[in-house]
């Protein structure tokens, strides 16, 4: 007689044996993923506060730039003449106008990004049974979680550029009168904005600028991939510091803000856009750029925007290691106190 076991069947279960070792291999299974989601969230919680401490060093970049992507190429001025002109008429409150929703706005971005692309990159992992992923599938895993992130966090960054352009800024006062219309002239907070643009435009003005925004996706996996590329490249020959996670960080930004910055330019005037040019679709904008500002008004504040990038970039992969490390050390006390 044969010594194999049967297949199990509803009226012939597993051999009693064999139940145990099936128990334990479901139990270990449970274990792996309840690990990996608790690694994702780690990372996810790195990533989210990172994000909110470098924006906060950063963002009177993000001001002027975001300013200089709005208007037209006759315009704009030199960044030492933009940094003059909002001081002189809102004092340095104006180089930080908008930080309150920019800072939830990161948060919640970061948060929901790294989540995202964690759990995308161990089911890549699973599914090919490789410890690291290629190229590819570093930019395929990072393509889905961008996406994801686009379509929750658009509303948030629609207000963000509303509260940082400051559409009103033609008509405030100079310096010497800028105290007494502070009142009149008070810029409105989140929520107010918020209102103000679903009450006036409607709740689908919270999507503007959604498909360049998908466009832009490119950027975080251009980012991340060179980053996770230099990363393993330097993880061979020895242990990455915060130093190396700095630099790397602000080489991956580079090169992806110089690549899409004509997407990001469009993005912003379409979440500032009113009347007919809140209809106008991604490619008419670009032409139309092109052909009232010459291909120069796609680079609105590129210096400032580039700068602020790179160093946000920096700051942030500096700031989410340290953060991720400990995340893992609080988990495990908190595990072996339990």
């Amino acid at each position: 007689m044969s010594d194999r076991v049967a297949a199990p069947t509803p009226s012939n279960p597993l051999p009693a044996a064999t139940q145990p070792q099936a128990q334990a291999q479901n139990l270990l299974t449970a274990q792996h993923v309840a690990s990996q989601q608790s690694d994702n969230v780690a990372h996810a919680l790195a990533g989210a506060g990172g994000g909110l401490l470098s924006m906060a060093l950063t963002y009177p970049l993000v001001t002027l730039s975001t300013r200089a992507q709005v208007e037209k190429k006759k315009a704009q001025s030199s960044t030492l003449d933009a940094v003059k002109r909002i001081l002189d008429r809102e004092g340095i409150p104006g180089l930080y106008a908008g930080l309150e929703s920019a800072l939830f706005g990161i948060t919640v971005t970061n948060f929901v990004y790294y989540y995202w692309y964690e759990f995308s990159r161990a089911f890549f992992q699973r599914t090919t049974n490789k410890a690291r992923l290629s190229t590819l599938e570093s930019m395929a895993a990072g393509a889905l979680a961008g996406s994801a992130t686009v379509m929750i966090t658009n509303p948030i960054w629609v207000v963000n550029t509303r509260m940082t352009a400051r559409k009103r800024e033609e008509s405030l006062p100079a310096a010497e009168t800028y105290k007494n219309a502070m009142v009149s002239h008070q810029a409105p907070g989140t929520v107010a904005t918020f209102m103000k643009i679903v009450r006036e435009e409607g709740f689908l003005r919270l999507f503007a600028g959604v498909l360049p925004a998908l466009v832009l996706v490119i950027n975080p996996i251009l980012q991340y991939t060179i980053f996770e590329q230099l990363k393993q490249a330097l993880e061979k020959r020895r242990k990455v510091t915060a130093t190396d996670s700095f630099l790397m960080g602000a080489l991956g930004k580079l090169a992806a803000t110089s690549i899409t910055y004509p997407y990001i330019t469009v993005k912003s005037r379409a979440h500032v856009a009113s009347g007919q040019g809140s209809k106008e679709g991604m490619t008419a904008s670009l032409k139309r750029i092109v052909r009232e500002e010459g291909v120069g008004g796609l680079y609105g504040g590129i210096s400032a925007k580039v700068t602020q990038s790179v160093l946000t970039a920096a700051f942030l992969f500096a700031f989410k290691d340290v953060l991720y490390d400990a995340t893992i050390k609080a988990r495990r006390r908190i595990a072996l106190k339990a």
